[in-house]
């Protein structure tokens, strides 16, 4: 009776997939985070590898399982946690970006708590002192600028380095449906873009550590010991509405949709709204003379002391271009960006030092103050985009 139950429950789940996979090939749909089952929900796949090891694990506040925090989980499992790694924004992910974060421990369990932000990016040899294994579990969002992605491929050298085994649990990528942008060049290589890829590449996490170490973009790539713990009912079709913010300034999906194209402005003068409560979905200055829409950003959690800190901003408010995803373009939106520096004039100081680094080039800037057309600077990528598309092929895990 018991396996009957079984069987008819595997068919109705099977079927389930189907009909998603399906649908999900004429257009994109929006999924909860919850329909989807990480790589972290599996703990059955990875426990029995970190029994009788002092384990390490790189964590924040968007490593759940379910309700539960995986460090709650695993020392409840009597797993030995003897340290953890935390990325830009800290374990508890509520610091500024950019901000420096010290050593720290766990409230709730005392594990030691080591910051990989900062002037100390990568795990030494005194970090991993008695480490038998590494289990990972970030949010990425599936872009490049995004810093979790650099911290994996530290964490992927160090474990190649010094010969501990490592274990990343993947978790959907919410801009996975699509690949664009300028292709990062070697000198223009830095923590918001350390790999050849484009701005969005369309890969998990597990899917691009496969791509880092294949590739050998990391030291001693042939020495590390990888495994992917992969995800279930998750495709490259769907657009993730993620349960919980990956970063302060990424407070829901509206913003993580909107935050490739948006994160540029942060190479400009203009503000992207950090300090409100809508980040990364409006953007303007006190000095624009076009738009729609006012905005004044204040001190808050995640932006301590934010661009123009209590001043009236004038700009634009996307969020209803957010909740058009379906008939949007698959692609990032440079529109606002042109339309933006022509309306502040050529003669002022619209760009700073940083967009290059998000660019991961010096041609883009170039372009725009040419008065490329958008197109244009597209067509300009896609040579680019094909031999990344070729690369990113051989590593895809799911469809």
């Amino acid at each position: 009776m018991n396996s009957r139950i079984i069987r008819i429950h595997f068919v109705i789940l099977l079927c389930f997939n189907l009909v998603n996979h399906t649908y999900g090939q004429d257009s994109l749909y929006l999924v909860d985070y919850d329909k989807i089952t990480t790589g972290a929900d599996q703990i059955f796949k990875y426990t029995p590898q970190l029994k009788n090891k002092q384990v390490a694990l790189v964590a924040n506040h968007s490593s759940l399982i379910g309700k539960t925090h995986l460090v709650d989980t695993l020392t409840s499992l009597n797993i030995n946690i003897k340290k953890i790694f935390c990325p830009e924004h800290g374990f508890r992910g509520t610091e500024d970006a950019g901000k420096s974060i010290s050593n720290d421990f766990d409230l709730e369990t005392g594990i030691p708590i080591i910051s990989l932000y900062g002037s100390h990016k990568k795990p030494t040899i005194d970090d991993l002192k008695g480490i038998d294994i590494i289990l990972f579990d970030l949010q990425d969002v599936g872009t490049r600028f995004y810093t979790y992605i650099s911290t994996l491929t530290y964490i992927m050298e160090s474990c190649a380095e010094n010969r501990v085994p490592l274990i990343v649990l993947d978790r959907p990528n919410p801009n996975g449906y699509y690949v664009d942008g300028p292709v990062l060049e070697k000198e223009f290589e830095s923590f918001v873009g350390l790999h050849p890829v484009p701005v969005v590449y369309g890969m998990t996490i597990g899917e691009y550590s496969e791509m880092v170490k294949n590739e050998k973009w990391i030291e001693s790539a042939d020495s590390l010991q990888l495994k992917i713990i992969e995800l279930l009912n998750y495709s490259h079709n769907m657009i993730v509405k993620l349960k919980t913010k990956p970063s302060p300034n990424l407070p829901n999906w509206e913003s993580v949709y909107l935050y490739p194209s948006m994160c540029f402005f942060e190479g400009t003068n203009m503000s992207v709204g950090r300090g409100t409560n809508i980040p990364f979905q409006v953007y303007g200055q006190p000095n624009f003379k076009i738009g729609d829409y006012t905005f004044m950003p204040h001190s808050n959690i995640g932006a301590s002391n934010p661009k123009y800190n209590g001043v009236l901003c004038n700009g634009f408010n996307l969020t209803d271009y957010a909740h058009n995803y379906n008939s949007n373009p698959k692609s990032l939106n440079l529109s606002w960006l042109i339309n933006s520096y022509v309306a502040m004039g050529s003669n002022n100081e619209y760009f700073n030092n940083y967009f290059n680094k998000l660019a991961g080039n010096e041609e883009l800037k170039k372009q725009i103050i040419e008065g490329k057309t958008e197109s244009e600077i597209k067509k300009s990528w896609q040579d680019d985009i094909n031999k990344f598309l070729a690369i990113r092929a051989k590593y895809l895990i799911y469809d």
